[in-house]
């Protein structure tokens, strides 16, 4: 009976730490992956000659898709401990998410061809390959900031929901991360509404707070790992076993 205690207490601890490796990866892929030269005027012209860099954004994007995806698989149990109903709407809202980031991919590798297209364009059809180069430009951000983050901020509502319930993580921090969730969603559909630009300081300020939390959660996870399930919960699972 320890010993089987023992396992699960050492499973839950390796889980705890993988979720919290994960989301630092997550967030140093999310680094990488973005590409500032896209944001200046010259763009198309300077895009082929850092080629190189734009491809390694596309592996850390790639990257940051699956490293999410995987943190959806794990959490997911998580989630169904305390809201066995309502886990498959997380999920689903999780993968959705990630999915959109593999999707922005595409615009990424269609803006590099651009680039090279432009330098070997003439002088009349220049204003044709800027006008679909800033429609490929409004297609990331929309991919990346809209259909990424918005279901991956539901997902979070759901998770940290969960965790109020079950305490696997501090109440404080559970809450914290509700109130993230819910900032970083109103400001996600202000964007979708064209209430909010991007790269403004209300944006990063409402986005902050999710940033943070995610750093001060993985160091959490990996240096004391889950706290044990709340006793009401434990004693309604028991209940369900033995019904």
């Amino acid at each position: 009976m320890n010993h089987g205690k023992e396992t699960g207490a050492e499973n839950s601890r390796w889980t705890a730490m993988v979720i919290g490796v994960l989301l630092i990866a997550a967030m140093v892929s999310g680094v990488f992956s973005s590409v500032p030269t896209i944001e200046e005027p010259d763009y198309l012209m300077k895009l082929p000659s850092i080629e190189s860099r734009v491809l390694i954004a596309v592996f850390f994007q790639a990257s940051m898709a699956i490293i999410y995806m995987a943190i959806t698989a794990i959490t997911y149990p998580l989630v169904k401990r305390a809201y066995p109903k309502a886990a498959l709407a997380y999920f689903a809202f999780r993968t959705t998410g990630g999915a959109f980031l593999f999707i922005g991919i595409v615009t990424l590798l269609l803006l590099l061809a651009l680039g090279r297209q432009y330098l070997q364009t003439d002088a009349v059809d220049l204003i044709s390959i800027e006008t679909i180069g800033t429609l490929l430009r409004h297609t990331r951000d929309w991919l990346n900031h809209i259909g990424m983050i918005l279901p991956w901020s539901i997902g979070g509502i759901f998770l940290y929901s969960s965790f109020l319930k079950t305490r696997l993580i501090p109440g404080w921090m559970a809450i914290w991360g509700l109130v993230a969730a819910a900032l970083t969603l109103t400001v996600t559909i202000l964007y979708m509404l064209d209430r909010i630009k991007l790269v403004t300081i209300a944006y990063f300020a409402l986005n902050a707070p999710t940033a943070f939390l995610e750093l001060v959660l993985a160091v959490y996870l990996i240096t004391c790992g889950f706290s044990k399930p709340s006793a009401s919960l434990t004693g309604s699972q028991r209940k369900g076993n033995v019904q």
